[in-house]
């Protein structure tokens, strides 16, 4: 990533050198070194003397848009809801042409809701500086990691009156430009249940009774075997009872025979 914003750099400073030595062609002309850079080619400009001055200035002007400008991006939530009493991460993270280096600085403030000035939040330059008094006193760290364009802060044991707009400001020299990020953070009792929780609950559901559904189906063929299984077992020991006296009945008549 910094070779890129790195080559990019130069792709910029490189486009300024050519946007300056357009205009230095087109503003001076042969013959009026007397007259430097406001002499005798603006002067022909103005009077429609040399046209062909026009060619280099227009190009120089059309380079000045197309050139890339140095500013910092800044990338946020824009919005965000968290539980009263708990902790939020802030992420903040930006882009730069410029290579991060000790110059970098990040400003954290924050405006309330229902109004008021502005107040001090955090505040990074090579090392961290929390706020000494004011209500983010002890409730706000660092958490980013400007290696990783990432200049988060961690804000601990939410209030309600910690609802409104926090705003990120990045400079990193020469980038010193550039909007700044911003963060609506809503504190609330609870947070709402999304259609992604709706999901999730539906589905584990689901599965749940279908856990349900195949247990009770192996319990009832289970005790169905068993049951079975009984029944077959008091249906042979009836019949062996049954055999069983008739094979007494056939002794006791052969006994008799014998007597007789």
């Amino acid at each position: 990533m910094g070779a890129v914003r790195d080559s990019d750099l130069s792709g910029g400073k490189l486009c300024r050198l050519l946007v300056l030595a357009l205009a230095l062609v087109g503003c001076w002309s042969p013959g009026s070194a007397g007259f430097g850079l406001w002499g005798h080619g603006w002067l022909s400009l103005m009077y429609g003397k040399s046209p062909a001055l026009v060619l280099p200035l227009l190009l120089s002007l059309q380079l000045t848009a197309l050139c890339p400008t140095e500013a910092v991006e800044i990338y946020t939530s824009g919005a965000l809801e968290a539980v009263n009493g708990t902790d939020v991460r802030l992420k903040c993270t930006f882009s730069s042409f410029a290579p991060v280096g000790d110059a970098l600085t990040v400003t954290w403030n924050f405006r309330p809701r229902d109004g008021g000035r502005e107040q001090f939040v955090f505040y990074y330059h090579m090392d961290p500086f929390r706020p000494m008094s004011g209500r983010f006193k002890d409730r706000v760290v660092w958490d980013g990691n400007p290696e990783r364009y990432d200049v988060s802060i961690l804000l601990w044991k939410l209030q309600f009156d910690d609802n409104g707009t926090y705003t990120c400001q990045v400079k990193n020299p020469p980038d010193v430009d550039g909007l700044v990020g911003t963060i609506r953070l809503s504190v609330v009792h609870t947070v709402p249940f999304s259609e992604i929780y709706f999901l999730a609950v539906a589905i584990g559901s689901a599965c749940a009774l279908m856990i349900i559904v195949v247990i009770v189906v192996v319990l009832f063929q289970h005790f169905r075997k068993k049951r079975w299984a009984d029944r077959a077992d008091k249906a042979e020991g009836t019949k062996s009872k049954e055999e069983e006296k008739l094979n007494q009945g056939n002794k006791v008549s052969v006994f008799v025979e014998d007597t007789d």
